[in-house]
């Protein structure tokens, strides 16, 4: 099969890789095994350290060695990580589990999308890339809104259940990797093997190249708030009483919005300037965060709603605002980078939000989030504007 079926495979393994039975329980999993919500964002915190730790070498092994071989590794990485996690049943080795499982996403993260985007150029359709990162994005959401309300009736019977049906989920993207196409356009161009190369690609993203820089940070910046959020969804579900059997339903609608959002995102781009949508962005997300705290209830969930919407928009128009300005011989390592400082600030901030949610209450978390996100986010917006005007 050609290069153009990468597009379609791609689809298949961001479908099946979001079809997480465990995301509408997985706190509540933890805790039922006698972890507290502090101890839970460690487990989170760690598996985002371990993404931030290997991202940018994982990144710099798909530029080197190959997007498809990387996946491979990534796909039989987060395997381990899941096996591991449903036969056990307290912290420690579900911390080894999350360092697995955050292995194998950091292999995966940036492999596939810098793949995607180059199987799109040797196939003359690169200018689909908004457009077709939006659908990959939109199945993925689709995928991970049934699997919610799937993994909670296997919760309604077992809060271990979802796990066992998880790792046969995982089993299965294992073949779909080895059929994927390697590039011509990468095979031909592919970095030196060493260290000082990535941090030639380190230096030119964060330090030369102002633009890459500022919409790298704004990208992470969203990032970690849209990925703070869906950790705090449960919990969020459980402090405003919602009962256990609508949490798959909550879930499923949550994912729905934003795999709507995602394949739509183009058509913004088509209406809206680029300084327009990042500061808009900007306000969208953090705003809403911080006005959780003082509604709870139909309210407080359209809140929430309206947060995974504006999460849809945003993931596929930074990335493309990503990829534009950068080559496709570090495409892998640079969008990496990204991610690395979406799971560090992640992996220092979250336990800390965890401690505030212990000691004070959950709504104070989603205040300090947001006026957070709000700063910085607006600083790393106003920052490209000026760059646009320059």
């Amino acid at each position: 099969m050609g290069i153009e079926s990468n597009i379609w495979k791609l689809y298949v393994i961001k479908g099946l890789r979001w079809f997480m039975l465990i995301m509408p329980i997985v706190v509540l999993f933890f805790q039922e095994n006698g972890l507290n919500l502090r101890e839970v964002m460690i487990l989170q915190g760690s598996y985002s350290f371990m993404v931030a730790l290997m991202e940018i070498p994982s990144g710099y092994i798909a530029d080197v060695f190959g997007r498809k071989k990387t996946l491979i590794l990534g796909a039989v990485t987060s395997f381990i990580g899941f096996l591991i996690i449903s036969l056990s049943f307290n912290f420690w080795p579900f911390l080894l589990g999350e360092i697995f499982l955050g292995l194998g996403a950091s292999f995966i993260s940036g492999a596939d999308s810098a793949l995607l985007y180059d199987s799109l150029v040797e196939s003359k359709r690169e200018k689909e890339y908004t457009k077709v990162e939006g659908t990959t994005y939109g199945i993925g959401n689709f995928s991970e809104a049934i699997a919610g309300i799937c993994g909670g009736f296997l919760a309604d019977i077992s809060l271990r259940l979802p796990w066992y049906f998880q790792l046969i989920i995982a089993a299965l993207i294992i073949p779909i990797t080895l059929t994927l196409v390697e590039p011509t356009v990468h095979q031909k161009n592919r970095l030196q093997t060493s260290l000082k190369a990535i941090w030639e690609v380190v230096k030119f993203t964060l330090i030369e190249n102002k633009y890459l820089r500022w919409i790298i940070l704004l990208s992470s910046s969203i990032g970690l708030a849209t990925l703070t959020i869906a950790w705090f969804a449960q919990p969020y579900f459980k402090s405003i009483d919602l009962p256990l059997k609508y949490f798959g339903i909550a879930w499923a609608i949550l994912n729905l919005s934003t795999g709507i959002s995602s394949i739509n995102a183009y058509r913004i781009e088509n209406i809206l300037n680029k300084k327009t949508i990042l500061l808009s962005i900007s306000v969208l997300v953090s705003i809403p965060i911080v006005l959780i705290n003082s509604y709870g209830g139909f309210i407080g969930l359209s809140l929430l709603l309206f947060i995974y919407l504006i999460r849809g928009f945003a993931t596929p128009l930074l990335r493309n605002y990503i990829n534009e300005k950068t080559d496709s011989t570090i495409r892998a390592t640079v969008l990496s980078i990204r991610s690395f400082c979406i799971r560090l600030a992640f992996a220092i901030f979250a336990p800390f939000l965890g401690w505030i949610a212990d000691i004070y209450t959950l709504q104070h978390s989603f205040v300090v989030l947001g006026l957070v996100i709000l700063f910085f986010s607006l600083l790393f917006s106003l920052k490209l504007s000026k760059l646009m005007n320059d």
